[in-house]
């Protein structure tokens, strides 16, 4: 069931808090530039895309700082392939108000699969210098 919240009547070409509650785990895609409205008028900033999400993030300087720890770059192009937890945190503040708002994490680091190793089957031990049979005083080469 979904939820039914005043988020649905607020449309949005990109991801919002109500998009990422639960936690969204996504691989991102691509990282371009594009020119949105804002309040100050037509700016340019960088959306990063996901593979399994049709809107992208707009990048503030919190997320873009904490993707680039989480990847090991600061390059955009060496992000695609890399994996993080979209969530909503209530607690940011825009001003002087409480707004909530994205923010980004690494996946939980899941504890390798434990690996039974199938064990080689013993050798036997032969030692050559011992002839084959009972009782080496059977064996025609043996010394008395």
């Amino acid at each position: 069931m979904s939820k039914r919240t005043i988020d649905s009547v607020r449309k949005s070409n990109y991801l919002t808090r109500a998009d990422v509650d639960p936690p969204l785990a996504v691989t991102i895609k691509e990282v371009v530039e594009e020119t949105l409205d804002t309040q100050k008028g037509p700016e340019e900033k960088q959306v990063c895309y996901f593979d399994e999400a049709e809107k992208g993030l707009v990048l503030n300087w919190v997320n873009a700082q904490n993707i680039a720890r989480i990847v090991g770059s600061r390059n955009f192009d060496d992000w695609p392939g890399g994996q993080i937890i979209l969530f909503d945190d209530p607690t940011i503040n825009f001003g002087n108000q409480v707004v909530g708002g994205i923010r980004v994490r690494a996946p939980r680091k899941r504890p390798p699969a434990k690996a039974v190793a199938k064990q080689p089957e013993p050798e036997p031990d032969f030692d050559d210098e011992i002839p084959f049979g009972d009782d080496e005083s059977k064996d025609e080469n043996a010394t008395a």
